[in-house]
């Protein structure tokens, strides 16, 4: 049964050029990988490679941004590693793992911090502080 599927995959009638296509995505990310550095690398990813054009997505367009700046040099990085490529697209394009960002947690204030914010502002005269700090110590939460 694998046996057959390895061979419905490499022939060229069935899904080989789908599959030599993969590979060669796969070498390119790694090739891209190493001639980029580490943190555009980790904020980008190779996405596909038409007409000798590699397509690479961004995560944000700052990341975009620098590596259109480089695609003439990674171009020709990319030719003189034996691949055809006659330029490269950027595209930003946010990954969908990213973890949703968390709210604000309130931690309580202790008691003893409490006591010296409300003496502090006490001793305050009547300013933007003041009025900051007696918001805090009114919204704030107590630890017992």
């Amino acid at each position: 049964m694998s046996n057959s599927l390895q061979k419905y995959l490499e022939a060229a009638e069935g899904a080989g050029k789908v599959l030599a296509h993969a590979r060669l995505l796969v070498r390119l990310a790694g090739i891209y990988r190493e001639m980029t550095p580490s943190h555009l690398a980790d904020a980008s990813s190779v996405a596909n490679y038409k007409s000798r054009v590699l397509v690479i997505h961004a995560d944000s367009s700052a990341v975009a941004t620098k590596l259109r700046q480089m695609a003439p040099t990674l171009a020709t990085e990319l030719m003189k590693r034996g691949l055809e490529c006659s330029g490269i697209q950027v595209k930003v394009h946010a990954r969908q793992d990213h973890q949703p960002t968390r709210g604000p947690t309130q931690k309580p204030l202790s008691a003893r911090t409490s006591r010296e914010l409300a003496a502090l502002s006490e001793s305050l005269p009547a300013s933007p502080l003041r009025h900051a700090l007696e918001n805090l110590l009114t919204h704030s939460a107590r630890r017992e």
